[in-house]
Formats: C-alpha cells, structure tokens, sequence
C-alpha cells in the first residue's frame, strides 16, 4: 500500500493530476485552432494576390528600401516561389514518370532535360516575358506568371532528375512483388514510387527551391532591351539594395531572407523528412529516427484525423477499386492499353509539332545569320574560359560536400543541426553577398575570375550536398550494421558500403551541379554594383550583355553554344556514369 505523505502531497497530487486531464482535452482544440488560423490566412492570402494580379499592369514601379515595405515584398516572392515549386514538383513526377517507363520516348525525353537544363534563365527569359506580356497586355498577372515560370525554369529539371534516378533504381523484388499482387498504375504510383523516390524527392526540393532563390533577383528586377521590368519582391529588393550599394538595406533583405527559410525549414521540411523517414528501405529497422514536433501535432490533431478519416482514406479507396476494376499488369509505358490517341491522332499531333520546329529552325538559322565570324569566335573563346571555372567549382564542390554530406545524412543528431544550417546557407542568394565578395577582390588581379568561380561554387555545391545527404540516409542500416560486424576499416567501409550506396544520389547531384553552375554563370560573369557593370569574359557575360542590350542573335548563338556543351558533357561523362549506377549499383536485396 503506498502511503502518502500528507494531505499536502495528496493534494498537489490530484492538482497535477487534473492539470494533465485539462491539457489532454484542451491541447487538440488548440491544434485545431491553430490548422483553422492557417486556413485562414492562406484564404486571406489568395484574395489578395488575387486583387493584386487582376490589377492593371504597372510600367514603373519604384521598389521601396524602407524596412516596413520587407513584410509585403517576402510574401509576393513566397507566392511566387511556392507555386513555382508545385508546377515544378507537378512536371518533374509526370516527365519523370513517362521517361523511365517509355522505351520509345526515354532517350530523347532525357536529351531534351538535358537540353533545358543547360539553357540559362535569362535565354527563357525574353521569349517566357514578352509572351505572358502579349497574352494579358493589361493585367498585372501577365508579369507575375512570367516571374514564376522563370523560377520554375530554375527549379524543374533537377527535381525530375531525381525522381527519374529514383524509379530507374526500385529494387527488383519490390517491382515484382507489385505486380504479383496485380497493383494499378494508380497504386504502384501511390505506394511504390512516390514513397521510394520521396526522400530523394524531398532533398532535391530543398535544393531545388535554394536555387529558386538563387535566381530570385534575376527573375524580378531585369532590362530587357528599352524595357525595364520590375516586380515588388524580396528579389528585387536586394537586386535595389545591391545596385545603390545600400548595405543596411541588403542586410534588412538577407535577415528578411533567413527567416523565411528558418520558418520555411520548421514548418515544412523538417515534418517532411520525419514523414519521409517511413519509406527508407531497409530490413533492419534504424534504431535513431528523425522527428519533427510539428508533424506529431499535426497527426495529432482532431481535424486532422477527422480530413484523413472522412475525406482523404475514402477517395482512395473509391479511386483504387476504380483503376483495380481495369488494372493491367504491364509495367512499361504503353500508349495504346493507356486509352492514347489513336495513330491518326498522334500523327497529326507529330506533323503539327514537327512544322513548329521547322518555322523556329528557319527563323532563328535567319536570325543567326547576322552574327559575324569574329563575335562567333569570341564566344568560342567565352565557353572555354567558362567551362573551366565550372569545372573548378565542382572540384571544389565535391571536395567538402561528399564527407560533410554523408556524417549529416548517418547522423540524426548532427542533421538536426546541420540540415537547417546548410538549408538557409543554401537559401541565401550568393548574388546578395556578392558585392561583398566583389568589394574585397575586385582590387586583386584576376579578382572578377576568382569572384565568379566562387559564386558557382555557393550558388552548386548544395546540388551535390543534398543529393549525398539523401544517397546516405536512403542507405538501408542493415548494411552499415553489417560493415560494424565484420569490423570493415574506415576505408572498406567508404569503398564497399558508402560510395557505392550514395552512387546514383552522387551521380544526380554532380549532373544537376554541373547544369546549375553554368546557369550560375550569367550572374557570376556579369554583375551590376554602384550603377557599374563589372564582368569577367566568359559566356555567361556574354549571355548577360545579350539580354541588356537587346542583341538576340548574340543571345541564341550563346545559348545554343551552352546547351551544346552541356549535353557533349552530359553524353561523354554523366550519362554512362549514370548507367552504371542503375546496373552495378542499383540497391536490391
């Protein structure tokens, strides 16, 4: 029998005791006021942009440098780049998805991601603008849709690169045992695919939605031959900032900056690598998991029990009998069982696409005839001097990234610290810090070259981080605890166990670097500070002075040029390194 001190401690006893009761009741009515506050202010959100876009285009907008005006111009860019990043996420799982399982379609799907990669933002940028200026010539949402599509020009083909990789690499037993139990291509997509390629996916999005960053003061403040476009937004706020030489304001921006990816990073990453952590594919179950508070609250909650009980669980029910009633067992792509257009159709749609080809082709040969042999020579000379910094950069990239990288992605603890600090590192557009990179070489000989080679290096290196960081978390622990059993040396242990784990995550990340550093170079080469342009000779500058001045023919040579090189680069190197992640080091048990 247990005996009570007095009737004292009895007393703060039962206190405590009803405290609890009361936090127990109290605790899920305030999750769900808090899930209803957010509804809110995300319908209070839509409406106003909605007011805003439906607007009449403004041809000169001043972008204000008051700290007041920072609170506006981050949630105009937070709308931006979140629908950016949902039209990415939508065309990388539908490109990625027909790309694997099309034999037909496969190789030139991937040559043509290949191909957009490698085009810079500022080559989408004149056809992308004055096309969404010329369909809504006197709204508003005409600017506003070019904005976001050039971010998304900046986000897409690293995140369907990997989830490309990702259904390229499902382990053999895992595609057999989905169609031994007859899955729909609904089901296989829902709970195959998605969930193996979601950590991957997840990692990628983050890096993805950095570089969307990266680009952001490119994509909202620009002059395109006499015009000069500009739109309210954090982007163009620090692009103002770092034009005036205004060091207070970029400082208010970049703080601006980092708490958005700090929240960002709390209320959406971090729930969505715990979450993520369920479909790791292993057959030993890992004894440390990432946990994320808010995810555990949200799961929680009474609403949100009550959405998944009544809405969500019975639409895929109802959706899964539906494709189970005209399930088929093919795995590949194939049109014709996929109710496709018939044959007359798709020949037509191919004429249609093929004349548009040819009226590009015979315009931009027209509009290339212009150039002369010596500016073709120049940017010859242009693409060399670019590619070897773009080279210099993954080097260095690489050097740090992949030991970093793998310590954050076998440690939880470690990743609970290190993945928000590498997340906002990454967030932070190194064409905000420029100028004070450009302010401290600029006096140095050779200071612009340097300065650029280390601006691909900050806007690259969190390609191949992420993607190893993702390569070693998605390693099964069955096979780490095996190296500990047989006492594998640290070197055996990189050599047998963790590069050939991370492989094809590796391979994605240098070949999405790669592209992200020559897509770096038009900011790096060619960089306006106190009302002066300060550029180092590269194509990337030439690209850049091509937009400035107007000079398309300069500008398409170029670009053609760039994807050139990166497709030559692509096909000699990463593609048969990338075949060879999906044959010898394809997980399977």
């Amino acid at each position: 029998m247990i005996q009570l001190p007095g009737n004292f401690s009895y007393m703060r006893t039962r206190e405590t005791l009803a405290r609890a009761h009361v936090l127990r009741r109290t605790w899920p009515v305030m999750l769900d006021l808090l899930v209803a506050a957010i509804g809110l202010a995300c319908f209070y959100g839509v409406v106003r942009i909605a007011t805003m876009w439906m607007a009449h285009a403004q041809p000169d907008v001043i972008i204000s440098l008051a700290p007041s005006a920072l609170p506006r111009y981050a949630f105009f860019s937070m709308v931006r780049m979140a629908l950016a990043y949902f039209l990415s996420l939508a065309f990388a799982i539908g490109y990625g998805y027909v790309a694997a399982y099309s034999r037909r379609l496969e190789a030139l799907m991937i040559a043509g991601l290949d191909i957009l990669q490698s085009i810079p933002v500022l080559s989408f940028l004149p056809g992308v603008m004055l096309a969404m200026v010329a369909l809504f010539p006197s709204r508003q949402i005409g600017v506003e849709l070019g904005a976001i599509i050039l971010i998304f020009t900046g986000q897409a083909w690293n995140i369907a690169f990997s989830f490309y990789a990702s259904l390229k690499s499902i382990p053999k037993e895992l595609d057999e045992a989905a169609t031994l139990y007859g899955f729909s291509r609904w089901q296989r997509l829902w709970q195959l695919e998605l969930p193996y390629a979601a950590i991957g996916l997840i990692w990628n999005s983050m890096v993805s939605v950095a570089g969307g960053w990266f680009f952001l003061m490119a994509c909202e403040m620009f002059v395109l031959g006499p015009r000069d476009f500009r739109l309210p937004g954090l982007g163009s706020y620090l692009q103002t900032a770092a034009s005036r030489g205004n060091f207070p304001a970029m400082l208010w921006g970049i703080a601006t900056m980092i708490g958005i990816v700090v929240l960002t990073d709390q209320l959406v990453w971090r729930p969505l690598i715990a979450w993520s952590d369920r479909f790791k594919f292993e057959q030993v179950e890992s004894k440390s998991h990432v946990r994320s508070p808010l995810l555990h609250a949200l799961q929680h909650s009474t609403a949100f029990r009550s959405v998944s009980k009544k809405i969500i669980r019975p639409l895929n029910e109802k959706i899964y009998r539906h494709f189970a009633a005209t399930r088929t067992t093919h795995i590949e792509y194939d049109a014709v069982k996929r109710g496709a257009p018939s044959r007359v159709l798709r020949a037509i749609v191919f004429i249609a696409l093929l004349c548009g080809v040819g009226y590009s082709a015979v315009h931009a040969i027209d509009l290339l005839r212009s150039v002369e042999l010596q500016q073709f020579l120049t940017i010859l000379r242009g693409a060399a001097a670019t590619f070897l910094r773009v080279n210099i950069a993954l080097v260095l990239a690489s050097l740090w990234t992949i030991p970093v990288g793998v310590a954050i992605g076998f440690n939880p603890r470690l990743a609970r610290i290190a993945q928000p600090v590498a997340q906002i590192a990454a967030s932070v557009p190194a064409t905000a810090l420029f100028p004070i990179l450009l302010l401290a070489l600029v006096r140095f000989r050779g200071g612009m070259g340097l300065a650029a080679i280390l601006l691909m290096l900050l806007g690259t290196q969190w390609y191949i981080l992420f993607n190893v960081i993702a390569g070693a978390m998605a390693i099964p622990t069955d096979l780490l605890e095996v190296a500990t059993l047989f006492r594998f040396s640290r070197i055996q242990k990189w050599k047998t166990v963790i590069l050939p784990g991370i492989f094809p995550y590796l391979i994605t990340g240098l070949l999405t670097a790669s592209g992200g550093a020559w897509n770096a170079s038009i900011v790096a080469e060619y960089f306006r500070l106190h009302d002066q342009t300060l550029k180092t000779f590269g194509l990337g500058e030439q690209i850049s002075s091509a937009t400035d001045s107007g000079q398309f023919q300069l500008l398409l040579l170029a670009t053609i040029v760039m994807a050139l090189m990166v497709v030559t680069m692509n096909r000699l190197v990463w593609r048969p390194l990338f075949r060879l992640s999906e044959t010898k080091y394809k997980l399977s048990a």
